[in-house]
Parts: C-alpha cells; sequence; structure tokens
C-alpha cells in the first residue's frame, strides 16, 4: 500500500523551517511514497523544489480536505480550524506537559478520529528522541543571550545563517556563562555558540543539578537553559532568588516549559517573540529573559537540513509502524482516554 504523506504549510509568520527537504522528498518518491507539499512564500526550499523532486504541489491549508488515509506532516501548532481533526499528524505538538491548550487539542483529534504523533515523543527504546531541533535551538539560544547581553542585538529579529551568526558572535567582550543540560544536543549547540563568542562555559548536567548551587548559578552574568525533563523537578531559578545579590543579567530559556508543571525556570508566564526579543524581569540590577519557542526558525536551512535528516528513516518506517510509531500512538491515546475518564 502506497504512503501517502501531505507536508502542510505552517501558520506561524516567522516559521521558515520544513520537517522534510527537497532532496529527502526525493528519496521518499523513488521509494514509493506519494508525497503533496502545501505552497509556502516562507519556507526556506522553495516549492519549486519540490515540485522538481517529484512532489505533488497543494495550496496552503488543502490538508484539511485531503483524502483520510493522508498523513499531515509539520512542525508547530495547527490553526484553529477545523474543530474536528480527522487525519494522522506528525507535528510537535506540546500536548503532554498541561501545557496551555493541549487538552484542546487532544480533544479536537478525538472529535474527529483522528491521531496525533507528537515528533517530541518518537523515541528510540532508551527514551531518547530521535528527530530533534534541540541542538540549533540551543546555538541560536547562546548565540541570542550573548548578543543581547552586550548589546549588540536588535529586534525585530530576521532569519540569519549560522556563519553570519558565528561572524556577529566572535570578538565580543568577554562574559561568564553556564549551560544547564551541557551534555545533551541542546547543551552541545549553546557550548559550540558560546565558544564561538570567545566563552568558556560552566557546564552543569545531572551530577551538578542534583543538588543545585544557587550561588553560584547566580554568580554567572548569562544563563542558557537547555534541560527537556519529562517528569517535575526542584526549579533552577525561583523568583525569590531574582532579588538575591547576583552577577546573573540575561536568562536565555531554550526549552520554554512556561505554563508546565515541568518549567525548571518558574520566573516568568509568557514567552518573547522575534518582535520582542526579551522581556525584563528586574530592572535594577536588570534582568532580561529570552525565551523564543522556534529559535531554529532563525537558522532555517542549517536547521532543516538537520532535522529532514533525523526524520527520514522515522517515516521510511511508517508502513511498518516501528516501536517509535507505536510508543507515539498509545501515548496519544492513553492520554485521551485518561482527559476523558477524568471529565467524567
Amino acid at each position: 500500500m502506497t504512503v501517502r504523506l501531505w507536508m502542510r504549510s505552517e501558520v506561524r509568520p516567522t516559521e521558515r523551517r520544513a520537517p522534510i527537504t527537497p532532496a529527502d522528498a526525493a528519496s521518499l518518491v523513488s521509494e514509493g511514497f506519494a508525497v503533496t507539499v502545501e505552497e509556502s512564500a516562507q519556507r526556506v526550499h522553495p516549492i519549486g523544489d519540490y515540485a522538481a523532486a517529484g512532489c505533488t504541489v497543494a495550496e496552503a491549508g488543502g490538508w484539511v480536505d485531503a483524502p483520510d488515509d493522508f498523513v499531515v506532516v509539520g512542525l508547530k501548532e495547527l490553526p484553529d480550524d477545523p474543530s474536528e481533526l480527522r487525519h494522522r499528524h506528525v507535528f510537535f505538538g506540546h500536548a503532554y506537559k498541561k501545557q496551555e491548550g493541549a487538552e484542546r487539542l487532544l480533544r479536537r483529534f478525538d472529535a474527529g478520529g483522528g491521531v496525533l504523533l507528537d515528533l517530541e515523543y518518537l523515541t528510540d527504546d532508551s527514551g531518547r528522541r530521535l528527530a530533534a531541533f534541540g541542538y540549533w535551538a540551543g546555538y541560536v539560544g547562546a548565540a541570542l543571550a550573548v548578543l543581547h547581553h552586550r548589546g549588540a542585538l536588535d529586534a525585530p529579529l530576521r532569519p540569519t545563517s549560522v556563519p553570519e551568526l558565528d561572524a556577529l558572535l566572535a570578538g565580543g567582550d568577554p562574559l561568564s556563562a553556564v549551560v544547564i543540560g551541557a551534555l545533551g544536543r541542546c547543551g552541545r549547540g549553546a557550548d559550540r555558540a558560546l565558544t564561538a563568542a570567545g566563552v568558556t562555559p560552566t557546564r552543569w548536567d545531572l551530577a551538578e543539578t542534583r543538588d543545585l548551587d544557587r550561588p553560584a548559578l547566580l554568580r554567572h552574568e548569562v544563563l542558557v537553559n537547555a534541560v527537556l525533563t519529562s517528569e517535575p523537578i526542584p526549579p533552577f531559578l525561583r523568583p525569590e532568588d531574582l532579588d538575591e545579590p547576583r552577577a546573573l543579567r540575561t536568562v536565555c530559556d531554550v526549552t520554554c516549559d512556561v505554563g508546565s508543571p515541568f518549567n525548571v525556570l518558574p520566573i516568568y508566564d509568557s514567552t518573547t517573540s522575534w518582535d520582542q526579543l526579551a522581556r525584563a524581569l528586574r530592572e535594577e540590577p536588570p534582568l532580561d529573559l529570552i525565551a523564543i519557542d522556534n529559535l531554529p526558525s532563525l537558522v532555517p536551512l542549517e536547521a532543516t537540513d538537520a532535522f529532514s535528516a533525523d526524520l527520514l528513516p522515522l517515516l521510511r518506517d511508517l508502513p511498518r509502524a516501528t516501536s517509535p510509531w507505536q510508543r507515539a500512538e498509545r501515548l496519544f491515546h492513553d492520554t485521551v482516554t485518561a482527559i476523558k475518564e477524568t471529565s467524567r
């Protein structure tokens, strides 16, 4: 049976990434997949490249009327309509940590008979994510933190490239920085940006956060949080910590679990954006927060190429419903069942 994929356009104006590159789409087509790609003026890869790869071209938003057997592939949030979702969707749903709007999204799937196969929960047997933007999220987050701290960055932000960001980072004033979650993908990306900026960061991971030394944390000028947790843990920074003596002036929360009980930086209640890069949490001494939830879209070409390479083998496994897909679908059904039982 032919697997039919429908890559939708992204509704967020600042989202320039794609889950599948034209080259990887061509590989899927050559292997017997039917791939439809929606038009998008903002996507980093032009629609003509997908057409040349053998994909069918559709208008933006056309997935709503696609036949039921299409698997709809995207990255970020769906539009508010339709209220009932009948397809199998692959994207970052942010639906399993009690985030704002999570239950509403899952109920839309339940109402339409569709299924969310959340990219965040496509994991191997050890729980490691198989397709992720974490490295480039960490890189961009740390880069923005350094440039903002140095007063070398203005909003609104514009898409760029890794070589251009590296050039901006080089040669600035020294600063002290700590990366929490330094051993993961995101932490390694942050480390790369800080190294490009001439900074040797303090690198903390599980061993250092089990018994967190908050005074030591506050002695750094820049904090980059790269921790993604699947269960509540003691926060790294609390509101009361911000009024303690500190050198800390810039915080970048790459993870952006705001509004969730899994949030390790419960010092803010809403994200920042490309138009409003940073928000002042304290005026004296100053402390600014950066919490942008689609950081890799600022380097859309590098981020898309890396992510598509991760996702391609998983898409090839869709016909066989291998264990990562089974786990993602089981999580969806179990969570929907729990929501319905709680509502009784």
